[in-house]
């Protein structure tokens, strides 16, 4: 069974986001390894508080990754 994480800041993605990336990563576990993982391809998304996550030493809050979006 195929468990894929995907770690995010708080306050970052809406639920329809997170929505998205649950059946999109889903659709390309199945095309790569046949329809039979659809049912057994568990996606997690953990959010961390704003400051508990760092890149290159300075913490990141949600405003820093969304400006990094364009």
């Amino acid at each position: 069974m195929p468990m894929v994480n995907i770690e995010v800041i708080k306050a970052v993605f809406t639920p329809a986001q997170k929505q998205q990336w649950i059946e999109k990563v889903t659709e390309a576990m199945v095309s790569v390894e046949g329809e039979g993982l659809r049912g057994v391809t568990c996606v997690r998304i953990q959010e961390y508080q704003q400051g508990d996550w760092a890149i290159g030493g300075q913490m990141l809050r949600a405003s820093d990754v969304k400006s990094m979006a364009g």
